[in-house]
């Protein structure tokens, strides 16, 4: 039987850890509440623009940097929306004295790589005091070259690779492949060419001319954009335009750059503002992963890949 005094203890102990368990409580409830900030503070940041703040509260010149890295496409950083957003961020600040367009990439979309040159050609008419320039680092391939004929001038290193303005698009087929597997093909359309170039079906001669009709099409569109930037710098030679790739070094004598050096020596020597400020938008993990799932079909053309690669 249980003294009076055992009572008394039990609810001192009980009331001690009790008060021990609100503690525990309330420090738990504190890290979860400091995580979930920190989550909302990094989400801010790698939705932002990159910017540095020193270029907002000083006077001083600065170039802007913009990077183009990795294949040009509407699911990537090198997305045209990306790209876009960081341009108009570049141009809007008053301390822009040069923007620079830093391209890596072998190509991807030639509609991507059409809007952001589209817009860089809209930016200059509407700043003309403020000169662009691109910068080709390991590639500037294709689509990346695309890109950089809107700069005013190009400049790359000696062992850059550069070029292939062509168009392409490739898939596989498999017919055979499914007679020796005993497979039945079963292909049901409305519309008697929306089953054309189907990997599991015969190719015919009149779906194949009418797709180089279309990659000559937007081979000359290429072109056409290409001659625009580069004007007479171009050297007559009917390789240009082959889809060949050349050196930076070979590239400078092609006319299709304008020099050799990198984004800190054109900064410098070039535009005459040494502090580069990054203005190139990152795309949070969220975002990347919605893009890339909701943009995959867009991105296909039927069972090929059609690009300026």
């Amino acid at each position: 039987m249980m003294k009076p005094e055992d009572n008394d203890n039990f609810a001192s102990a009980f009331a001690v850890e009790a008060l021990r368990e609100q503690r525990i409580a309330r420090r738990w409830n504190n890290f979860f509440k400091a995580v979930f900030l920190l989550y909302l503070l990094g989400f801010a940041l790698v939705s932002i623009p990159s910017f540095s703040l020193g270029s907002l509260i000083s006077d001083k010149k600065i170039t802007a940097l913009i990077d183009i890295q990795g294949v040009i496409s509407s699911t990537t950083d090198a997305s045209s929306d990306m790209i876009v957003t960081g341009l108009r961020a570049a141009f809007e600040e008053e301390n822009t004295a040069g923007v620079i367009v830093r391209i890596n990439s072998p190509g991807g979309s030639p509609v991507q790589s059409s809007y952001i040159n589209d817009e860089i050609y809209r930016l200059k008419r509407e700043n003309p005091d403020i000169p662009v320039y691109a910068v080709i680092q390991d590639v500037g391939a294709s689509g990346g070259y695309y890109v950089a004929v809107a700069a005013d001038e190009i400049y790359a290193n000696k062992s850059s690779i550069i070029g292939s303005i062509g168009v392409r698009i490739d898939g596989f087929g498999f017919v055979e492949s499914l007679g020796k597997l005993g497979i039945e093909r079963r292909l049901l359309t409305a519309g008697a060419n929306k089953g054309f170039l189907d990997p599991f079906s015969p190719l015919k001669q009149e779906d194949v001319q009418h797709i180089k009709g279309m990659l000559k099409e937007i081979h000359e569109q290429f072109i056409s954009r290409v001659r625009k930037g580069r004007g007479n710098r171009l050297v007559d030679s009917p390789e240009l335009f082959s889809g060949y790739v050349w050196s930076g070094e070979r590239c400078l004598e092609l006319g299709l750059i304008d020099g050799l050096g990198s984004a800190s020596f054109v900064a410098r020597e070039i535009v005459g503002a040494e502090k580069i400020v990054d203005f190139t938008p990152r795309q949070n993990v969220l975002d990347q992963f919605a893009r890339r799932v909701g943009a995959t079909i867009t991105e296909t053309f039927l069972y090929g890949s059609l690009g300026l690669h």
